[in-house]
């Protein structure tokens, strides 16, 4: 409710004039007499420079206190701000797409999802993004910090997303279904991969003979074929192989059941063809390669 200017404070009466001065297009003539030791900003009156040096850098003063969780604020609206996470009020509404918040920086941030505005970039690599925290987690790439640990395995991620969809594996959950066949996945990206099984979609070509795929996965597993490329090494005799279900194929020679035994000299073997190419040991034929 309007105040008439007698029912003003002192200070209230003083900082309406320096709003009214302010809005004045002249405001470069006007003497600022107080200024901020801690950062030089200048002010008209005591009282404003008072108000401004409550700012948490400052002084780390916070005087407003919620009444519902005991979370001090340095201002007065900020105090208002929070008090409806408890509320549970979202004044600010996207004329767009309707989309409410409970503060309005909030919906400017929320407003670049429409506009594409991507104000934050990066300066080791150029890239553009819409939030500060993208910026956050992005800046792993180059670093190669891992921050987010899943508590049950220990193993490490660049970003919480990343985490989360990981978590999956352990909970078993798998809650993106194909409406064509009803096959579940832990991840909408491995649904959406799946989806090019229905469709016949191989966007995925291999440069250098042509053979697509309906997966990058596939394709770069393909590409091996050309390359030679051997990335999955034995860690007990340091055989290496194109194909991870080939090492696993291999290790049954380590580890695994040998149910093929010599009657000969006993020894035991994983594969039956490994026992044949024995066999000629005691028989006298050459071992075929």
């Amino acid at each position: 409710m309007f105040q008439p200017a007698a029912q003003l404070t002192r200070c209230q009466q003083k900082l309406v004039e320096e709003q009214r001065v302010s809005s004045e297009s002249d405001v470069r003539t006007v003497n600022k007499s107080f200024s901020c030791p801690e950062c030089g900003k200048q002010f008209l009156h005591k009282c404003s420079l008072q108000r401004h040096r409550r700012v948490t850098v400052h002084t780390g003063q916070k005087p407003f206190a919620c009444e519902l969780c005991g979370q001090l604020f340095s201002h007065k609206i900020n105090l208002n701000n929070h008090i409806r996470v408890h509320t549970g009020e979202k004044p600010f509404s996207c004329e767009l797409c309707g989309k409410s918040f409970n503060q309005r920086t909030n919906l400017n941030t929320h407003m670049r999802v429409h506009t594409g505005q991507k104000p934050f970039a990066c300066e080791l690599c150029g890239q553009r993004l819409s939030y500060k925290k993208s910026l956050n987690s992005h800046m792993s790439v180059h670093t190669g910090q891992k921050p987010f640990a899943c508590e049950l395995c220990e193993q490490r991620f660049s970003y919480k997303k990343d985490l989360n969809s990981h978590m999956s594996v352990h909970t078993g959950q798998k809650p993106f279904v194909c409406e064509l066949c009803g096959k579940s996945f832990n991840q909408r990206t491995h649904l959406k991969s799946h989806m090019r099984v229905h469709t016949g979609e191989k966007p995925f070509a291999c440069e250098l003979c042509g053979q697509r795929f309906n997966n990058n996965k596939s394709l770069n597993r393909h590409t091996r074929v050309h390359t030679g490329e051997t990335p999955f090494a034995c860690e007990l005799c340091g055989q290496r192989f194109s194909y991870k279900k080939d090492l696993n194929h291999h290790m049954r020679i380590h580890t695994g059941p040998k149910p093929f035994a010599c009657e000969l000299c006993g020894r035991k073997f994983s594969y039956k063809k490994n026992l044949s190419n024995h066999m000629r040991l005691h028989t006298g034929h050459k071992e075929l390669i």
